[in-house]
């Protein structure tokens, strides 16, 4: 393992002398979309020297685009959220080595590196949703709110969130346990809201994800939230201890009296034999 990276590096060290000898630049390396939650940007390697990256892209089949602020750069990443402005369509990008600002060279074509192809809508990572409990009156159904996980999309002056952008194709999958157990149920909704039939007065624990059927199998989930409880309620008596429980202390009282009494009881009859025995020992007055 330690050999193949040696021989890597020395290979990519070979080839980008070769390079500068001829004027011509290392191509990008590892050209990949990150997307969360619609803030995408697109990234590679190696860091440069002595040469830059220009980034260009476009709707698949359209014309180049640049980013003003991702043209003869030294960074290694061009955020294009506010570029990508179909949400729907499938993109694709170049990154191309080329001089450092303020110089020139005589190639008629700089090396360049292409990304794979990027839809946001199908592809962006969903963020963790955050949610709330209710627990009705009789400690039998909760109710989980959900709030939409916010995007990086702006439209009018106005932040959209997850349902603003995806409407009716989001859905939320709810896995959820009882508290004192590791096994899991899953209920999906349309909406922001769902009611769970529970054990009365259990402690449930619950956690929330986006989902979204209409994607391929890999990308239909977003980010799991964090976990959250509701508190256990007021159960009648009998469930809350058990029968065994409560016969075992019933027992337990029964056993007591009963020992009280016999403790009692023989205490009593000793003493009644000491008074006798008292009496009998008292001489008689003369008459």
């Amino acid at each position: 393992m330690l050999e193949t990276r040696i021989c890597t590096a020395l290979l990519f060290s070979f080839f980008y002398l070769i390079g500068e000898v001829a004027g011509t630049y290392p191509r990008a390396q590892n050209v990949r979309w990150s997307s969360s939650n619609f803030k995408t940007l697109l990234q590679w390697s190696p860091e440069p020297t002595n040469y830059s990256y220009t980034v260009e892209f476009s709707v698949v089949g359209k014309n180049r685009e640049r980013n003003p602020h991702c043209i003869r750069s030294s960074k290694t990443e061009c955020d294009l959220t506010s570029m990508l402005t179909d949400l729907k369509a499938t993109y694709s990008a170049d990154v191309i080595s080329e001089p450092l600002p303020g110089q020139s060279s005589d190639l008629p074509e700089f090396p360049h590196t292409r990304s794979d192809t990027f839809c946001p809508y199908k592809d962006t990572d969903i963020g963790r949703p955050d949610f709330s409990i209710e627990v009705n009156k009789e400690k039998d159904n909760i109710t989980l709110y959900i709030k939409d996980p916010p995007s990086a999309i702006y439209k009018d002056g106005k932040q959209l969130n997850m349902r603003d952008i995806f409407m009716n194709d989001l859905k939320y999958r709810v896995t959820y346990r009882r508290a004192t157990s590791t096994g899991k149920k899953t209920a999906d909704t349309d909406s922001n809201q769902i009611t769970l039939k529970v054990d009365k007065g259990e402690s449930y624990c619950f956690n929330v994800e986006a989902y979204i059927p209409t994607r391929s199998p890999g990308k239909q989930l977003g980010e799991m939230s964090m976990t959250k409880c509701s508190q256990a309620g007021d159960r009648p008596f009998y469930e809350e201890y058990g029968i065994g429980t409560i016969v075992c202390a019933i027992l337990i009282i029964i056993v007591a009296i009963a020992v009280a009494i016999t403790v009692t009881v023989v205490c009593c009859k000793r003493r009644g034999r000491a008074g006798n025995r008292g009496k009998e020992g008292t001489p008689l007055n003369s008459v």
